[in-house]
């Protein structure tokens, strides 16, 4: 059985980034990982790429031959590689074991995650393949300001998990750059209660029933606890790992090993 991380988040929120430090962290723990480039408008990277989508479709390339836009040209790349899943991808995942674990930087048009299927087939085919995958969904702290950020963050997140169908992780990134860290706390496990209070301060009046299907929608769906990740310490990132691999089950059949009972001693 194969394991696979699903790295999405809106564009700008460190996704390239925290799979960088998680392949510099799984280097120094000495555990292997594999980073796969999904993002054909990619241009640098700071991690080894095991896969690269460019191999198969580039951004820049769609935009010169068919004049679309970077958006349009963004979706076509990405249903070009699902019509390719059975082809390019299939080829390139029987260059390792069964029980390797994959690391996906995907790219940050949300939409891709929420309104078309190109993800949901993605995962479906990495499934058949036997991989245990979970999203983790990245969301810069820099945004995570005030009650309305914070909806919209989780509403986009859920938008992704209903579409997917996976477990997910939440994630606060960019900790390193906050200055003041306790006007983020209120946000990381809030109670329904305080976030309708807040809302309803921040919204008019007219808007109370909304926003109390709203937090009842976020609530029920447990989406309102974000795990922060700071980059700079290693803790931080043995967590977040830790909580990954949890929810793939990622390390189980290697802890627990079946012994054969010793033979009974002959009288």
């Amino acid at each position: 059985m194969g394991y696979a991380q699903l790295v999405i988040g809106p564009a700008g929120s460190g996704k390239s980034t925290y799979c960088s430090s998680l392949y510099q962290h799984c280097v120094t723990v000495r555990r292997s990982i594999h980073v796969v480039n999904l993002d054909p408008a990619a241009e640098n990277f700071d991690y080894p790429v095991a896969m690269d989508v460019r191999e198969l479709i580039s951004l820049d390339d769609v935009m010169e031959e068919l004049g679309l836009g970077p958006n349009g040209g963004l979706v076509y790349c990405m249903e070009h590689l699902e019509d390719n899943l059975d082809d390019w991808l299939d080829e390139e995942l029987d260059n390792y074991l069964d029980d390797e674990y994959l690391v996906f930087d995907c790219p940050g048009q949300i939409e891709l995650y929420s309104h078309v299927p190109v993800f949901r087939n993605f995962v479906e085919h990495l499934k058949r393949r036997n991989f245990n995958v979970c999203v983790v969904y990245l969301l810069d702290s820099q945004f995570m300001t005030d009650v309305a950020k914070f909806i919209s963050g989780c509403m986009a997140s859920l938008s992704a998990m209903v579409q997917l169908e996976l477990p997910h992780v939440n994630i606060l990134s960019k900790m390193d750059l906050v200055t003041n860290k306790k006007n983020l706390e209120e946000f990381l496990d809030p109670e329904p209660t305080f976030l309708l209070s807040e809302l309803n301060q921040w919204m008019a009046p007219q808007y109370a029933k909304l926003n109390k299907s709203l937090i009842e929608l976020v609530s029920n769906y447990s989406m309102v606890s974000f795990i922060p990740l700071d980059l700079r310490k290693e803790k931080s990132i043995q967590y977040v790992l830790g909580q990954i691999d949890n929810c793939i089950q990622y390390g189980e059949d290697a802890d627990v090993k079946v012994r054969d009972f010793d033979p009974e001693d002959d009288d």
